[in-house]
């Protein structure tokens, strides 16, 4: 079902009939293949299972029935059985088509007519690059209207007892217990979410928005003596933390371009990163995940 590309040094198995997420991204060290990401079962029906998902045409959850823009307001439907506001946009749970495959990449896209309003043309691809991965994601806005956009990645890492993170970050979403944002603060005010210099994850529920990021961060696991850089495109300048417990045995780190419900938050609805497209205007994205033998520190 699953589609595998191997270049020796990194492989990762695609599913373009869920949402074109990944059940594996494992890198080979000293002849022994080792998770990036999660593992988890490759035949899961279910996207929220899997190792890493797409967020398009927008991330996180969206209050009050959908939102409103240029004086008109726009539906949005719930698209998850478990959850009471619509999550994610619907690229990471639609059909996606295959248009090219090499040994080292795929290329993947998508059509669609909703959620709501939008109305987009996506186009993916995943490139092995050594030991590491480059995911690429360009949406156009097909929409006879103006609409905002938004889009980022969601990877699921292993997370290890020991396991760092290196994520520089100014200010820091908190969220109330529906999740939605409850205040923005500066991030020297929460020193135990403070990832500006490496630090453990919290051993108690995490999910939360940091900003001001420069688009690079670093995660460390000092027993598998490996670390993964990662950099991010410029409109991806806000990341996502989230873990429920220290016995997790993941953590998702997430490139995203706006905070949750930001088409609902004061002000306009670009002010937190959603990008504006009328109709014909793209949006492109990226992030690329370096992994390698961990250096001292």
């Amino acid at each position: 079902m699953g589609i595998e590309l191997d270049n020796g040094a990194a492989r990762i198995c695609v599913r373009p009939d869920l949402g074109a997420g990944l059940t594996c991204f494992d890198v080979r060290q000293d002849g022994v293949w080792q998770p990036v990401f999660r593992t988890v079962d490759p035949a899961t029906d279910h996207p929220f299972a899997l190792a890493n998902i797409l967020l398009v045409p927008f991330s996180g959850r969206v209050s009050g029935g959908g939102f409103s823009f240029d004086g008109a307001f726009h539906a949005l439907p719930r698209n998850v059985e478990t959850e009471p506001y619509p999550i994610h946009g619907n690229g990471f749970s639609a059909t996606w088509t295959e248009a090219s495959r090499s040994s080292d990449s795929i290329t993947l896209t998508l059509s669609s007519d909703g959620p709501g309003p939008f109305r987009y043309d996506a186009m993916l691809s995943y490139r092995l690059e050594g030991a590491g991965l480059v995911m690429e994601l360009s949406l156009v806005n097909r929409a006879e209207t103006r609409l905002p956009y938004g889009a980022g990645f969601h990877p699921w890492f292993v997370r290890d007892a020991d396991t760092t993170l290196t994520a520089p970050s100014k200010g820091v979403w908190l969220e109330q217990s529906d999740h939605l944002p409850k205040a923005h603060e500066p991030i020297a005010k929460h020193p135990d979410m403070d990832f500006n210099a490496p630090r453990s994850l919290p051993p108690w529920w995490i999910n939360n928005w940091f900003d001001g990021w420069d688009g690079k961060a670093r995660i460390d696991w000092p027993v598998r003596g490996l670390q993964a850089d990662i950099e991010a495109s410029e409109v991806l300048d806000q990341y996502v933390v989230f873990s429920p417990a220290a016995a997790a045995d993941f953590f998702c780190f997430e490139p995203v371009s706006h905070p949750v419900d930001a088409f609902n938050l004061p002000d306009r609805a670009d002010a937190y990163g959603l990008k504006v497209l009328s109709p014909g205007e793209t949006l492109d994205i990226w992030t690329r995940i370096a992994v390698s033998p961990r250096k001292p520190a």
